[in-house]
């Protein structure tokens, strides 16, 4: 049972739910708006990038450090700290001036989405009792989260060709406010903790640098050069800073990630599948706003709206996650979500080209969209089930961290494959080279897809081997208590 139950359940769960929303629109809310930023403040084509990479760089780097603040001072505190650092950001970036400092607010929006992600997984996995309850209030806060990455695009349209780019950072500040003060009333006050517990600064240091510039040199590389000195420099100090990490943590008494909830089956699984999940299907919309509005022409507003389709789609296929994974387990929720998720890819990215028009698109992208919105429910249950209470919030960061890295590494790789063959093209052919490279990109994204449905079979095995998860750790001989619970292990 969660330690502390909230008298107002449901308000506490919609306000989680809000804030999540809030993270996944910020995501994507200004890929549309990039064009009016780069031009009012001066950007060059290859600084622009920095608007979106900024915000995922800090992001990626200090999901793990948030997940552990939130375990340790509180997780209504750092809940509430986080949404104020992201409105007092989002100010900043609606009032820039110039490309720096547009891009310094950008980094500490992704600091204060990096606290507000992992704490509030966290609080839905501990308000709520593990097994159908914990599933429905994750298939809502999935929800959001999922459709939100889609309604980014659509809001970011809608308010850019209205009221122009800032305002698609000045919406954060009253939607900020709005939560904060549901927070103070519905979440309950945290817990006086019944012992004093380290912070693992040597731990924290070498991981959020470490994971930084991990995720710098995966989004800068394309930009710069993979063999640039620069980002092979940031390639190798990541490298070190993470070995130096997992040798802090094999040796400290209190460590910032226990290095033995990796022997929880269902997060380690998790986590490879929240990798493979933003790697995979984070590129559809980038692409799709690429290909409207750069080589199609069309406006802010006409390619938000355009994203109204698959967000309904993602939202529509939570509900569907939540409901499989009770009934059936999560392995074969997230076979029935990884499958049509690359049959819908693949059916997108064969109606793209350069003149393709929107209706060809939909039937991919509303199948592609259903079996997202079902793994993004699926992936979070299975990550959170057989974490101790105490523990929920660095489990969550940990999954969350594999799906950033995952997501930096992913538009690498695919935006790279894309603009291969587009170098010295002008006018039309540049269009349908762009169209080209994206259909095989996506193609390729679908293939990786399905790599997801490979890692869902795991969750059988462990099932399988009558092992218990007992607070993040594996024991042999009985059957999967939380699995059972939970429906993990099909």
């Amino acid at each position: 049972m969660p330690e502390t139950r909230p008298r107002h359940l449901p308000l506490a769960l919609a306000v989680l739910a809000f804030a999540q929303l809030i993270i996944a629109l910020d995501y994507n809310i200004v890929f549309v708006a990039l064009p009016d930023i780069g031009d009012e403040l001066g950007f060059s084509e290859q600084t622009l990038q920095w608007v979106v990479s900024g915000y995922a760089v800090a992001f990626g780097g200090f999901l793990l450090l948030g997940g552990r603040v939130a375990d340790l001072f509180g997780r209504r505190s750092v809940f509430v700290t986080a949404l104020a650092l992201y409105a007092g950001a989002s100010v900043v970036g609606g009032l820039a001036v110039g490309p720096g400092m547009m891009i310094a607010a950008r980094a500490v929006q992704g600091v204060g989405g990096a606290l507000l992600f992992p704490v509030t997984l966290a609080l839905v996995n501990t308000l709520f009792t593990e097994g159908p309850e914990r599933n429905r209030a994750l298939a809502v806060w999935g929800g959001a989260g999922a459709s939100g990455l889609t309604l980014g695009s659509l809001l970011g349209g809608v308010l850019t060709g209205w009221l122009g780019w800032s305002s698609v950072f000045f919406v954060n500040v009253p939607l900020a406010a709005l939560v904060i003060a549901g927070g103070l009333y519905a979440i309950p006050r945290d817990a006086r903790a019944r012992e004093r517990r380290g912070f693992d600064l040597p731990g924290a240091l070498t991981a959020t640098a470490g994971v930084t510039l991990l995720v710098y040199a995966l989004v800068q590389g394309p930009a710069s050069g993979w063999t640039s000195p620069g980002i092979l420099t940031a390639a190798a100090l990541a490298v070190l800073l993470l070995a130096a990490f997992a040798l802090v943590e094999s040796r400290t008494s209190d460590p910032l990630m226990p290095l033995r909830l990796l022997r929880n089956r269902s997060l380690a699984a998790a986590m490879a599948i929240t990798f493979v999940f933003q790697a995979t299907f984070s590129v559809v919309p980038y692409f799709l706003t690429i290909l409207w509005q750069q080589v199609q022409g069309m406006s802010a507003l006409k390619t938000g709206l355009a994203f109204l389709v698959p967000a309904l789609a993602i939202a529509a296929g939570t509900q569907i996650g939540e409901r499989l994974v009770s009934r059936r387990g999560a392995r074969t929720a997230l076979l029935a979500g990884f499958v049509p998720g690359a049959l819908g890819t693949a059916l997108t990215a064969a109606a793209v080209s350069a003149d393709s028009g929107y209706w060809v698109l939909v039937p991919g992208l509303v199948v592609g969209g259903v079996g997202q919105g079902i793994v993004w429910t699926g992936m979070w249950i299975a990550a959170a089930t057989g974490v101790a209470a105490e523990q929920q919030g660095v489990a969550s960061g940990m999954a969350s961290t594999a799906m950033q890295v995952g997501g930096a590494v992913g538009l690498a790789v695919f935006v790279a494959i894309a603009n291969s063959g587009t170098g010295g093209l002008t006018g039309a052919r540049l269009d349908d080279a762009v169209a080209d490279g994206q259909r095989t990109a996506l193609y390729l994204a679908a293939a990786g897809i399905l790599l997801g449905a490979l890692l869902s079979l795991v969750f059988r095995r462990a099932n399988a081997a009558g092992e218990r998860i007992v607070g993040g750790n594996l024991e042999a001989g009985a059957p999967d208590e939380a699995a059972a619970r939970t429906g993990v292990g099909g």
